[in-house]
């Protein structure tokens, strides 16, 4: 057979999509071509491919006219994953293999000369869209994919995924068939793993190590019960940095699902590790980040920061030093939890519901309003400094904290704080009362749910009109307050949001305020 079909898969996005890596060899000039919209590093896999044949003691068909199309046409594929299905694809195509034997099977992984496999990206997106295709299907699908890779992709439920450390152990399963051997026999060449559920032991700093600071405490304590974001403005060494790097320990373990969720992002872009399976991710960019680092792009697109700390806590700190664009293309995700990557011929969606913890000084020296130090900053300079950040992302976030710097003998003679179990606890306690109330957390409340659910006092709701008449508030701000009230009301177990329930929200919406003045 001179034809060979291959199954193997591309990622587009979050998604990753099924490509059939189609092989033909025929006389004439020998040539190896490769066409399908690949990209250079697919290009190169000619090279790899070759030597990878020849130094694994295989024969490669080098008085043969090579030609590979990768199917469908228009989609385009880039990295090594598509080695080990165009090698195999050259070896069935040419006899060695047993053409037969790759039907059910897909393949992924990069070969090295030597013919040892390489983990790819994205083993985790192949395993759930293999997972989604089967449940459509009656025909099983089995996926044979490097170590580390297929570590990764066993972790999705009801896969069947095996894991081939060299070019040779595919080749070994792949074998022709002896006349007296079974059809279905087993792959002696490599080794199934059996999907396992990890068992998730996320190891968080502890908020007791930050002493003093109640207040901030009890603002993370509420963000972490309502889901909501948090800016933090303070001087240099207030603690707003320890705060923020604690915080995801505050959050409800993650369910299975969204442990899958977080991992495949993760892998997409090479970070995943088995050891942080179940941890909430803590994305920290460094303010020269761009917009296309923060939210996603490039081509084809990748998860930008905000992707990656989907189910997480995405910290920007030293918030007003991001650029301007990179800062406002923050605002939708905020809103939708998800973004959305276009490009002319591409569009890529990625989950983005995260929570925002930002951190900032108060002026440019960062003193402004400190009992330590003299801020030497002038009236302009504090104006210019804080309208870096515009009226709309400021908007969107829920709370506004002041962190003031505590005297180093005051310091000294603190006794440690509460410790994160115990503020987890009453924070998984208030979320339990939203999911039963409502389904979803309080800051996830949109429209009509807002009525329905906070069922605010008449001496609350009159409190929120005179703040929100007083202060100038929009619409945004005012729901936002009252979703805040109802996460403090959570934390008190009440069932209705009272006016000390909102007077202590109101307070958090005003920080830059208060430290301009």
């Amino acid at each position: 057979m001179s034809l060979s079909l291959v199954q193997s898969r591309a990622l587009v996005g979050l998604e990753a999509v099924q490509v059939t890596v189609e092989v033909h060899l025929a006389n004439g000039l020998p040539s190896f071509t490769l066409v399908g919209l690949a990209d250079v590093e697919v290009k190169e896999a000619r090279e790899r491919v070759r030597c990878a044949i020849q130094n694994s003691g295989l024969e490669f068909p080098n008085n043969k006219r090579i030609t590979v199309n990768l199917a469908p046409a228009d989609l385009p594929k880039d990295s090594g994953r598509l080695d080990l299905p165009i090698a195999l694809g050259i070896l069935a195509a040419s006899g060695q293999i047993d053409a037969t034997q790759l039907q059910g099977l897909e393949f992924a992984g990069e070969l090295s000369l030597s013919g040892e496999l390489r983990p790819v990206r994205g083993a985790l997106a192949m395993a759930l869209a293999l997972r989604r295709q089967s449940a459509h299907s009656t025909q099983a699908t089995r996926l044979v994919l490097p170590a580390g890779s297929a570590e990764e992709a066993a972790l999705v439920p009801d896969t069947e995924v095996y894991r081939a450390l060299h070019l040779l152990d595919a080749v070994q399963a792949l074998r022709p068939a002896a006349p007296q051997d079974n059809a279905t026999r087993p792959t002696d060449g490599w080794v199934r793993l059996q999907g396992q559920a990890l068992r998730s032991n996320p190891h968080y700093a502890d908020l007791a190590d930050v002493k003093g600071q109640t207040a901030a405490k009890r603002v993370l304590e509420i963000a972490a019960a309502g889901g909501h974001s948090l800016l933090m403005v303070g001087p240099p060494g207030s603690g707003k940095s320890m705060l923020a790097q604690r915080f995801a320990g505050l959050l409800p373990p993650m369910d299975a699902e969204q442990a899958l969720e977080s991992a495949a992002i993760a892998s997409l872009s090479g970070r995943f590790k088995l050891e942080h399976w179940g941890q909430r991710p803590t994305c920290q960019p460094h303010h020269s980040a761009s917009a296309v680092a923060l939210v996603g792009g490039g081509s084809p697109p990748r998860p930008g920061e905000i992707s990656l700390a989907h189910h997480g806590v995405l910290f920007l700190d030293e918030l007003p030093e991001f650029p301007r664009a990179a800062l406002e293309a923050l605002r939708e995700p905020l809103e939708t939890g998800h973004i959305t990557i276009a490009r002319a011929t591409r569009r890529a969606d990625f989950p983005a519901r995260f929570q925002l913890i930002a951190a900032m000084n108060p002026c440019p020296c960062g003193y402004l309003g400190s009992r330590i130090r003299v801020c030497r900053c002038t009236p302009d300079q504090v104006a210019r400094y804080q309208g870096k950040l515009s009226g709309p992302l400021l908007d969107r976030i829920d709370l506004h904290l002041e962190v003031p710097a505590l005297p180093a003998q005051e310091l000294l003679h603190t006794s440690p704080g509460e410790g994160t179990a115990a503020i987890a606890q009453r924070c998984d306690q208030a979320r339990q009362l939203a999911k039963t109330r409502q389904g979803c957390t309080n800051a996830a409340l949109q429209g009509q749910a807002i009525d329905e659910h906070v069922q605010l006092e008449s001496s609350a709701a009159s409190l929120l009109n005179k703040a929100a008449a007083k202060m100038a508030w929009s619409a945004r701000s005012t729901h936002r307050t009252l979703k805040v009230a109802r996460t403090i009301a959570d934390l008190a177990a009440s069932t209705s949001v009272q006016a000390s329930h909102v007077a202590e929200a109101i307070q958090y919406r005003h920080a830059l305020k208060s430290a301009a003045l």
